[in-house]
């Protein structure tokens, strides 16, 4: 039954969303979570990879949500060359509308409560202040009131811009995404594959993550800015033609994902903004569960605690901000430069750079030693991201 009064709405049931619900939760406010489709995880918008460490703080492992084990990176050079990456922890590739849900699931064990169909269309205010969220429920039009809104709803977030956040990033700083998810072909199930180069994704990446060994999801990003002349269902198209001429479409998916730092506002008066939403994300991958989930965990904590001190103001909830900076917001920044540097890269760098990482001993070679020959020639930018790494492994684990 719905009540008239939550401490803490939360709008949106992807990872971000029901990490920041359960911690809000488990810390003793009462909280609702609001999820407009019909169950959590869907429709999938991912390429479904994370770390092992990334997640296990958050929830026990279990081999439902779990299509594959990674154990490798293959590094794919625009002349064809290849290095592979054995030393960088074990990955998985997720079934995410299991994982979703199992997170959803942890959430209202901890007392959130959940509506699905539920889709948010504005936030309630009174005297100036967000006191509530209007949502429409099954073709019926619902007020609940908060003290506090989380904003959970991704890279579009109309939460944010409802709250007068201005949540917009620079064309180059998005990537436009198309994925297929591939039956009928032959992958290697521990292996992840990225090709780089500007013939196969100017400014970004190719990947192949595998769900089986005849199953993966293949998708393309291409940087905002270099996506006018030739889209990237184009370049994809061509890229499954030439390596898997015998496979079928299973599922498909379009998207922007940002490769940008923190917003610079993520909070105000009775809001925060996380994960996606907050463009707590991964400036290099793209990728954004982990990030979003450690930031969700921050936001939970603050807004319980504020629901105790009775203090919703942004003075009290950037709290939650100068946490996340620390922990790994200015990591984020550093990744930033590290992208800026390593996406204008050409062809004949990054060829240079797979030929070196070749002779790096399998048991040296990391997403450090690959991003340190990246930035090489900027004697600055290689101490940030020598620091940047060092405070991500202590961070993440």
């Amino acid at each position: 039954m719905l009540k008239e009064k939550y401490d803490v709405v939360v709008v949106g049931a992807g990872p971000a969303g029901s990490v920041a619900a359960r911690f809000a939760a488990e810390n003793g406010a009462s909280v609702l979570i609001l999820e407009r489709d019909r169950e959590p995880g869907i429709p999938v918008r991912c390429a479904e990879g994370v770390s092992h460490n990334g997640i296990e703080p958050f929830i026990k492992i279990d081999k439902r949500w779990i299509a594959s084990q990674i154990d490798v990176a293959k590094l794919h050079a625009p002349n064809g060359e290849v290095a592979n990456m054995y030393n960088n922890g074990t990955g998985y590739v997720l079934e995410r509308r299991i994982f979703d849900t199992s997170l959803c699931e942890l959430a209202t064990e901890y007392g959130a409560e959940l509506i699905t169909k539920a889709d948010a269309l504005d936030l309630v205010w009174e005297n100036n202040r967000i006191t509530g969220v209007k949502f429409k429920h099954i073709n019926e039009i619902k007020e609940v009131k908060c003290n506090i809104v989380i904003g959970a709803d991704g890279v579009e977030s109309r939460v944010g811009r409802w709250a007068g956040i201005d949540t917009s990033v620079a064309l180059k700083d998005i990537d436009t995404c198309v994925q297929y998810t591939l039956s009928n072909i032959d992958v290697s199930k521990d292996t992840c594959e990225f090709y780089f180069g500007k013939e196969v994704s100017p400014g970004g990446y190719v990947w192949i993550f595998p769900k089986s060994d005849h199953t993966a999801n293949v998708g393309i990003g291409v940087a905002g800015h270099l996506a006018h002349k030739k889209g990237p269902k184009e370049y994809l198209d061509e890229f499954v033609e030439e390596n898997f001429p015998d496979a079928q479409v299973t599922y498909t998916v379009y998207g922007g994902v940002t490769t940008a730092a923190t917003l610079k506002e993520i909070v105000k008066d009775n809001i925060m903004l996380v994960g996606d939403a907050a463009r707590q994300v991964n400036p290099i991958t793209g990728g954004g569960i982990v990030q979003g989930m450690i930031a969700a965990s921050i936001a939970g904590k603050v807004a319980a605690e504020a629901v105790k001190k009775n203090k919703f103001n942004s003075k009290f909830l950037k709290k939650y901000r100068k946490i996340w900076d620390k922990k790994l917001g200015n990591t984020q920044k550093t990744m930033y430069k590290m992208k800026e540097k390593f996406m204008t890269t050409d062809d004949t760098r990054f060829n240079k750079i797979v030929e070196i990482c070749q002779k790096i001993p399998e048991d040296e070679f990391s997403v450090k030693a690959l991003f340190t020959e990246a930035v090489k020639g900027d004697p600055k930018l290689m101490l940030e991201v020598a620091k940047a790494f060092v405070a991500s492994k202590m961070k993440l684990k």
